[in-house]
């Protein structure tokens, strides 16, 4: 199994999020966490709470569109495990999300940028684990 090196398009993305979460920020003093506008998508406090979320949930997902669009396919997707691994891991993601009171995006980008001590030790548990689990699949388990 080998990992892919993309900079540029790491950068992009990654200055895309970024962009994304200022904005949020600065124009309705949300935070940028997807599982937070997720859950708030499905039992929204209001109309307009609900709009918002819906839009960028919408922006969120149109990115494979997009590519299509100006490529003429679809972006290439290859996921070396079987669909039960991949229902496993969103479970044990769910679990995480819980436990740790938001997602990768609320802690990882908003959270480190606040400089909030438990989006630190979130961050932290996410990455230890990011590479216990890939230690184990790559090394022990030989996929």
């Amino acid at each position: 199994m080998e990992t892919a090196f993309t900079p540029l398009q790491s950068l992009g993305g990654g200055a895309l999020i970024g962009l994304a979460a200022v904005l949020l920020m600065g124009l309705h003093g949300r935070i940028f966490g997807a599982t937070g506008i997720l859950t708030g998508l499905i039992a929204p406090a209001s109309k307009l709470d609900f709009s918002w979320r819906a839009v960028l949930m919408l922006g969120m997902v149109s990115g494979p569109v997009l590519v299509l669009a100006f490529s003429g396919s679809f972006p290439a997707v290859d996921v070396p495990v079987s669909n039960l691994m991949l229902v496993l891991g969103g479970l044990l993601v769910g679990v995480g999300v819980t436990f740790s009171a938001g997602c990768t995006s609320g802690h990882g980008v908003c959270g480190l940028a606040r400089l909030s001590p438990r989006s630190l030790a979130s961050v932290l548990t996410f990455m230890a684990a990011t590479a216990v689990t890939v230690y184990i699949i790559r090394h022990m388990i030989g996929a």
